[in-house]
């Protein structure tokens, strides 16, 4: 089991399975920027203190497993993430 994250007032474990899909899911555009994306995808994570603890690429979407503080809400952290 993993171990609990704190913070000064809480201990926690949350992480949220998150499932991005391009707009048309566009798989021409998944070819090319897929190599990138990943870095992309930790540094957006890690500017709300989150992380990506899992990821599985599909030819047209992405599944996620982001640990995330209980001090931010899911959607705050994954907004960044659906502009692509």
């Amino acid at each position: 089991m993993d171990r609990p994250a704190s913070l000064s007032h809480a201990t926690w474990v949350c992480k949220y399975h998150v499932v991005l899909i391009p707009k048309g899911r566009r798989r021409t555009l998944y070819a090319q920027l897929r190599r990138h994306w990943g870095e992309v995808f930790h540094h957006l994570a890690r500017q709300k203190e989150s992380t990506i603890e899992e990821g599985h690429w599909l030819s047209d979407h992405v599944h996620m497993l982001i640990a995330i503080p209980p001090k931010y809400a899911v959607s705050p952290v994954n907004a960044p993430m659906n502009r692509f």
